[in-house]
């Protein structure tokens, strides 16, 4: 029986077996580890649906070497990341097969380089530093660990307006405060608080209150602050979804819909996110998403011709050689 991703990878016309393992690792990995985004990478189609899987791994692997609960190792993230680069500038490709995948999916798509290194950056950051001063300092660790990703993906979601830019920017600092906000109590068990310094300060939280585990009235209000503050920026985002191309609109949106459902989910367990893990249910997350299969089978079937860049638009001498480039 053919894999989940032979028919994602014929359509995207990649033929090289080591790609094509690599590839599927990410896949996997995005099956295993994010559900509610592999979910909706299945609305794009088939031909665009490995590039997501790579950038998800790809992420998913620099964010294993810091944080780990078990055995943390920064300094083999500035291995694995120089590694990289240096790839990408045409050198030896490394076999993880997170970082081949990933390599194809920049060159083809023509993702800029200042966008892996401002996500490197910002994944650095997170083996020194444990917490930020005001939203303005979080704001820059978010630019390179959540906006950058959508800044990675739009090239694939197909922009129809330079105005999408921000739109997806925003849209990724959403997810990513919808994770802070309901993981505070894991991320305080790597020695983390997100939430800004100065927020906790306003509403008379300090560190040790979030270490002893109650959801006092006071932790409440900031976190019910933190949800407004997130839903502002869903707001914001929610205009950029039509702002892409048809057969990319009903994957983001399904993403904004389950994602921005993660605040429900907190307020549903009365902000207990100290001893709980808020999830939005596998039920809900099939309700959203298969109404939207639906209707981007319809977007497909209306727009058959996607455009994939071809192996001369990108820095690849052959398209479907993992190693092109450093030949």
């Amino acid at each position: 029986m053919p894999r989940v991703s032979d028919k994602a990878l014929d359509a995207a016309r990649i033929g090289d077996l080591k790609l094509r393992a690599a590839y599927e690792h990410c896949r996997r990995v995005n099956a295993e580890h994010g559900k509610t985004y592999y979910l909706a990478t299945m609305l794009l189609p088939p031909e665009k649906r490995p590039y997501v899987w790579a950038q998800y791994a790809f992420a998913r692997s620099a964010d294993e070497f810091v944080d780990s609960l078990v055995a943390p190792n920064p300094a083999a993230l500035e291995t694995w990341g120089n590694e990289f680069l240096e790839a990408l500038s045409g050198g030896a490709v490394p076999e993880d097969p997170a970082t081949v995948a990933m390599l194809h999916t920049v060159r083809r798509w023509q993702v800029p380089r200042v966008h892996i290194e401002a996500f490197l950056e910002s994944m650095q950051m997170d083996a020194t530093i444990t917490g930020y001063q005001t939203y303005a300092d979080l704001e820059q660790y978010m630019y390179g660990s959540a906006a950058v990703i959508g800044l990675q993906m739009l090239p694939i979601l197909e922009p129809q307006t330079p105005e999408a830019s921000a739109r997806a920017r925003a849209l990724g600092e959403a997810f990513q405060m919808s994770n802070f906000i309901r993981d505070v109590g894991e991320d305080l068990q790597r020695g983390r608080v997100y939430l800004p310094q100065e927020d906790l300060d306003s509403f008379g939280v300090t560190r040790e209150a979030l270490q002893g585990g109650e959801v006092t009235p006071m932790i409440r209000e900031l976190l019910k602050f933190e949800i407004e503050r997130t839903r502002r920026l869903y707001a914001f985002a929610e205009p950029g979804i039509e702002m892409l191309h048809p057969t990319s609109q009903d994957c983001v949106r399904t993403a904004f819909i389950l994602y921005g459902e993660i605040l429900d989910a907190v307020e549903k367990i009365d902000y207990q996110v100290l001893s709980r893990r808020a999830s939005v249910p596998l039920t809900r997350r099939l309700a959203v998403a298969l109404p939207a299969a639906r209707r981007a089978s319809r977007a497909r079937k209306a727009n058959r011709q996607v455009v994939l860049p071809s192996s001369s638009s990108s820095k690849d001498s052959k398209e479907e050689d993992p190693a092109g480039a450093s030949r």
